[in-house]
């Protein structure tokens, strides 16, 4: 905090919402979802969860199903979906 993040993020977040079409913005935890008020909700999708940090993942990060989510929301727009997995460990 107090960096100029808030200022960067915010203008980033500017400029996707109104240069991009049919953007997914996962916003975790509570300064991310502040975020949420930049964005344009009839033109991208906004899924909010709390931040899943070690600390606070359990309170509703883990089982919110964001990953899928956001694959739903391309497909329903004809966009290709995201592959998530990680690759193997060496």
């Amino acid at each position: 905090q107090g960096k100029g993040w808030e200022t960067f993020t915010d203008r980033v977040v500017d400029v996707v919402n109104r240069e991009c079409e049919s953007v997914v913005f996962m916003l975790w935890g509570s300064y991310a979802q502040r975020k949420g008020a930049l964005v344009d909700r009839q033109r991208h999708c906004v899924l909010m969860a709390p931040h899943p940090s070690p600390l606070s993942a359990h309170r509703g990060f883990f089982g919110c199903g964001h990953f899928a989510a956001a694959n739903d929301y391309l497909r329903a727009r004809g966009r290709e979906p995201i592959d998530w997995s990680l690759p193997a460990a060496p």
